[in-house]
């Protein structure tokens, strides 16, 4: 399967909400498989959304600590809950960075052949489902950060 580039963070397509997937048919079994390889190339490989390599649908892969798999039109149950820990971002290479989140999800969604996937995950696996998520919605994580963090993080993500 081809693996493709991955969008920056300074890449306006990050910042767009995707698109439900409608058709569940060949070309969404290519786009899981493409997903899946280039995550598995990448230098964190714990999870990618469709929108980091150009496509505007939602659609996101993850595979930590021998759970993997991919979700489609994904929607998060979060505990209340929440701890900090370092997050990075295949789209911001060799950055990471403190983050709060919620320590549980409960995630729903699609395989990518139409059926009903739930994915109950906790700790890190739980991070990389709201992460990637996020990116569907065109939110980047340095987006929870306080606004002086935040600052510090782009300094440091998008030099020049």
């Amino acid at each position: 399967m081809t693996v493709r580039p991955i969008r920056t963070f300074d890449d306006p397509v990050l910042r767009s909400v995707a698109e439900p997937v409608q058709d569940f048919d060949r070309e969404l079994r290519r786009l899981v498989k493409s997903l899946t390889a280039t995550m598995r190339a990448g230098a964190g490989r714990a999870g990618l959304a469709a929108p980091q390599v150009g496509e505007p649908v939602r659609v996101v892969v993850y595979s930590y600590d021998g759970k993997s798999g991919h979700l489609v039109n994904p929607r998060l149950e979060l505990s209340e809950r929440r701890v900090t820990a370092d997050e990075a971002c295949l789209s911001a290479p060799g950055l990471w960075w403190p983050l709060e989140r919620s320590y549980m999800v409960t995630a729903r969604g699609r395989d990518m052949l139409g059926k009903p996937v739930t994915v109950r995950a906790l700790g890190v696996l739980a991070r990389v489902l709201q992460h990637e998520v996020d990116h569907l919605d065109g939110v980047l994580f340095s987006d929870h950060l306080e606004a002086a963090e935040r600052e510090r993080f782009l300094a440091a993500a998008l030099p020049g």
